[in-house]
């Protein structure tokens, strides 16, 4: 059915096919969140800081 070379070839694209897709759940699950989630906490702590500047100055 398959010669040698043709099933290393098959099981090197297997494994790139599973690390892709694994890769793209981890990411999906975990990286993106944690970066969304940081940046509206940066945003949320500027706006609170630009808050209180314009409060003393009155």
């Amino acid at each position: 059915m398959f010669e040698f070379d043709q099933y290393l070839g098959f099981l090197a694209f297997l494994t790139i096919l599973t690390m892709g897709f694994w890769l793209m759940i981890f990411l999906l699950m975990f990286v993106i969140p944690y970066w969304v989630g940081g940046a509206i906490m940066e945003r949320l702590k500027e706006r609170k800081q630009a808050r209180q500047e314009a409060l003393e100055e009155v």
